[in-house]
């Protein structure tokens, strides 16, 4: 009798290497820095992260009078409490300026709109001459969706409506943000369009967190070695969608990766690392804009993780992938 041949055995992915330089950047991290969250330390993660992540006061942030800075209180979602928006802008130039509207990363459960500001002033809102908003959007669990998106909705369109009055070009809105949210500014391109409100010129997506379901072949290629795996999404998209986790009726605004219509959006700029669990949903992104007739420049950094060029921002590679969002955003602005 022919013995049954056993199946063949299929050894796990094998990620691929870092950059040199990132790859010393990342070992030089403690292990708590490389802990994924979980359900169960979510809670203490949180605290940590905003310890680690002081929000530096108004005054801080007009770095002796090179920027004017303010705190706005714009009105929220339909029965919900006020939107924070941090104004910011080069001092001394007349407007109106094209403005950038921002939305702050962190898994949509960390971070806040004022500790990424220095790097916005810095890279683009002074040598590119731009406004910025940046969005304190509700965090997940606390709130769930479509609370943080309709929190970035009300002040996108309370900003356009009020253009002249904040010194801004309404016909100049570029919306951006990195990781969840870019993920946020992503979803925020369709539910302008959907709703007829305003029109950003364009999307800068930076490693944009856009697909709840965590199917992708490089959310399980890089489990355990990217800086943000599939156990801290899979934490993070919970926490945002509670019940709503893994339903077959998501909406897009939800998870952009579920879309089935990415026409007549606007023009996007999409990057991602080659060794970064959202390398694939955001190149197939890039796909389907491409499909449906629209204009999307994408980046895959080679041996990038994810938030590379926060840890090396030193690194050659980060300081090409900075040249590039900028190039991308003068073309736009022209």
């Amino acid at each position: 009798m022919t013995p049954t041949p056993r199946p063949a055995r299929v050894p796990a992915p094998q990620a691929p290497p870092f950059d040199p330089e990132l790859g010393v950047a990342l070992a030089s991290l403690g292990e708590s820095d490389r802990e994924p969250y979980t359900p169960e330390n979510l809670v203490v993660r949180q605290e940590r992260d905003a310890a680690l992540r002081p929000r530096p006061t108004v005054e801080e942030l007009r770095a002796d009078g090179r920027f004017e800075v303010s705190e706005l209180h714009v009105p929220g979602p339909p029965g919900e409490p006020d939107v924070t928006l941090v104004s910011a802008r080069p001092a001394g130039l007349a407007g109106p300026l094209p403005l950038l509207y921002y939305m702050h990363g962190g898994g949509m459960i960390s971070g806040n709109a004022w500790s990424v500001l220095p790097r916005l002033l810095r890279s683009w809102a002074q040598p590119l001459g731009l406004a910025v908003l940046s969005v304190e959007y509700r965090l997940a669990p606390r709130t769930r969706y479509p609370g943080p998106l309709e929190d970035c909705y009300a002040g996108l369109a309370w900003a356009a409506e009020h253009a002249t009055g904040l010194g801004i070009d309404p016909a100049r809105i570029l919306i951006g943000g990195k990781s969840a949210g870019a993920g946020l500014a992503a979803a925020l391109a369709l539910l302008a369009r959907d709703r007829c409100g305003p029109a950003p010129i364009g999307q800068l997506l930076l490693c944009p967190m856009l697909d709840d379901r965590g199917g992708t072949f490089s959310s399980h290629q890089m489990a355990g070695v990217d800086t943000w795996d599939r156990t801290s999404n899979a934490t993070a998209w919970q926490a945002l969608l509670g019940d709503r986790y893994g339903a077959d009726d998501l909406p897009p605004y939800a998870a952009p990766a579920r879309a089935a219509d990415l026409s007549g959006l606007p023009p996007a700029y999409i990057e991602v690392g080659s060794a970064e669990t959202f390398r694939d949903e955001c190149v197939a992104y890039a796909d389907a804009i491409w499909r449906s007739g629209g204009q999307a420049e994408l980046h895959v950094w080679p041996g990038a993780f994810h938030g590379f060029d926060t840890i090396a921002p030193r690194a050659a590679l980060s300081q090409d992938a900075r040249e590039a969002r900028t190039r991308w955003l003068r073309r736009v602005l022209r």
